[in-house]
C-alpha cells in the first residue's frame, strides 16, 4: 500500500468506520456529490460533475474494502451482494446523516459508489427553477415526468417540489423510493416514505399497494419497465398527482421511450392513456456556473395541450412535439433548452461558451445573444 501524505488519514484505515465518517466529512466540506471507493486506488470525490482523488488518503487494498464492505451490510445485504454481486442499501452515520451506498465487484475486488442524502431540502429558488417548474405544485392530478442523464439534478427538483406541497397543502405525500434520497420533515402534510427492499418489495408491487394508501401525492423514484408505468398512468387517472422521473435526454424522447416499453399490441392504449394523464415533462441538465461555483439547472419543460395530445395519439407525428417545444411559449405551457440557455446566460448565471456548447440550434442562440 502506498504511504499517505497525511499519516491522519492513514490512521483512520484502521477502523472502517472512522475511515467512513472522515470521508464523508471531507466530501461535505468539499461540496462533493458522489464518493468512489476502490481496490487500489485513494478515495476519490466527484465535485461538480468532475473526479477528483483524495491523495492524502492511501490506496485501498483489498482487505479493507472487504472489511468495510461487511461492516456496513447487514447480513440479508451480504446475503444478496454475494448472489448478485452488487447491492444497494442505506446507513446512518452519526454527524454526518443517512448515506446512500451502492456496493459492487469490479474486476473481482470490490467497489462502492456513496451519496449523502439532504436532511435540507433546497427551495425551488434556490435551484434556479422557472416559475413554469415551480406552478406544478398546485396541479390536483396528472402525471408529471422529471428526465436527463444521471447526476443530472431530477431527485432534489422533484424534493424540492415535493416540500412546497408540504409546506402549502394539507395531504398525504406518498414516497417510493430505492433508496430514500432526502428525508422531509411533516409541516402541513403528512409524508409517507417507503424504500424498496425496506418497507417494499418492489417498485410495481409498492405502487399497485398506493392505491389502496389514500394518498394526494404520490412519488415514484423512477418508472423502470411497463407494469410500473401503467400503474403510474392508472394513479393519475384515478385523480393523484404522480411525480416520477425516467431517463430520456429530452421531454419529446420520453414519450417514445415511454411508449417504446410496451408489446406493441399494447401501445395504441398506452397512448390514449398518455395522451389523457400525462400533464408535464421537465427535461434537465446540469452546467458550470459562469463563477465556477457550482452548477445551475437548464430546463426544457413540455406541457401537454390539446394539441401536444394529438401528436401523442398519432404514431406518424411524434418528431413534431420537438418542433410545438422550440416554437412554444411560457404562456403556452413550453419552455426549450435553448430559450432556458438564453434566460441563464443572461442572468449571469452560465457563461455565453457554456451556452453556445449546450445549445441545440448554436447559430440562433447566438443571434439572440447579440439582439437579434
Amino acid at each position: 500500500m502506498a504511504e499517505a501524505s497525511n499519516p491522519q488519514a492513514a490512521a483512520q484505515l484502521g477502523n472502517p468506520l472512522r475511515f467512513l465518517s472522515a470521508i464523508l466529512d471531507h466530501a461535505n466540506r468539499e461540496k462533493a456529490s458522489d464518493i468512489h471507493l476502490r481496490t487500489k486506488a485513494p478515495p476519490i470525490l466527484r465535485v461538480d460533475g468532475v473526479l477528483r482523488p483524495v491523495n492524502e488518503y492511501p490506496m485501498l487494498s483489498l482487505t479493507f474494502m472487504e472489511e468495510l464492505a461487511q461492516t456496513i451490510m447487514a447480513p440479508s445485504h451480504w446475503d444478496q451482494f454475494q448472489e448478485d454481486y452488487q447491492v444497494d442499501l442505506s446507513i446512518g452515520l452519526k454527524g454526518i446523516g443517512r448515506v446512500r451506498v451502492n456496493v459492487y465487484y469490479q474486476r473481482g475486488s470490490i467497489a462502492m459508489a456513496l451519496r449523502v442524502i439532504n436532511t435540507e431540502v433546497p427551495k425551488p429558488d434556490e435551484l434556479k427553477l422557472p416559475d413554469i417548474v415551480n406552478r406544478l405544485v398546485d396541479l390536483e392530478r396528472g402525471l408529471v415526468i422529471f428526465t436527463g442523464a444521471t447526476g443530472s439534478g431530477k431527485s432534489t427538483s422533484l424534493a424540492s417540489l415535493i416540500n412546497e406541497i408540504n409546506d402549502k397543502y394539507a395531504k398525504h405525500i406518498l414516497t417510493i423510493e430505492d433508496p430514500v434520497e432526502f428525508l422531509f420533515t411533516e409541516r402541513r402534510s403528512i409524508i409517507s416514505q417507503r424504500e424498496i427492499g425496506v418497507d417494499a418489495n418492489n417498485f410495481a408491487g409498492a405502487m399497485r399497494a398506493t392505491l389502496r394508501e389514500d394518498p394526494d401525492v404520490i412519488l415514484l423514484g423512477e418508472m423502470r419497465d411497463y407494469e410500473t408505468m401503467e400503474i403510474a398512468l392508472t394513479a393519475a387517472e384515478t385523480g393523484h398527482l404522480v411525480f416520477t422521473t425516467l431517463h430520456a435526454p429530452a421531454a419529446a424522447e420520453t414519450i417514445t421511450r415511454m411508449i417504446s416499453v410496451f408489446p406493441a399490441a399494447a401501445q395504441p392504449t398506452i397512448r390514449s392513456k398518455i395522451a389523457q394523464n400525462l400533464y408535464a415533462v421537465v427535461a434537465q441538465r446540469l452546467l458550470p456556473r459562469h463563477s465556477g461555483e457550482g452548477r445551475v439547472v437548464a430546463t426544457e419543460v413540455m406541457t401537454v395541450s390539446a394539441l401536444i395530445r394529438e401528436l401523442i395519439l398519432d404514431p406518424l407525428k411524434g418528431k413534431e412535439i420537438n418542433d410545438m417545444i422550440k416554437k412554444g411559449s411560457l404562456g403556452e405551457g413550453m419552455l426549450s433548452f435553448d430559450e432556458s440557455l438564453f434566460t441563464l446566460c443572461r442572468q449571469g448565471e452560465i457563461s455565453e461558451e457554456v451556452a453556445l456548447d449546450h445549445a441545440s440550434s448554436p447559430t440562433d442562440l447566438r443571434l439572440k445573444l447579440d439582439g437579434f
